[in-house]
């Protein structure tokens, strides 16, 4: 089953994405996070911030991190 989780904020570091979250649907730690078009994009590997409105830390596996910046994510 694949559902969104959000939106990419930003990119942080090398490696990692920052995702805003929907607080009803908050995902589960480690899952594989998908682009738009179903490809792989890395592993969830964090949740933080405001419950409100969440953020969640993605490392990313893709080299070109920051074509992702206000596209939607998926989880699988």
């Amino acid at each position: 089953m694949v559902r969104a989780i959000g939106r990419v904020k930003c990119s942080s570091g090398s490696h990692m994405l920052i995702v805003e979250c929907d607080a009803a649907k908050l995902p589960r730690l480690y899952s594989h996070v998908l682009d738009k078009r179903w490809k792989p994009v890395g592993k969830l590997v964090d949740i933080f911030g405001n419950i409100a409105s969440p953020y969640a830390a993605v490392v990313c596996t893709i080299q070109d991190r920051e074509k992702l910046i206000g596209e939607k994510v998926f989880i699988k």
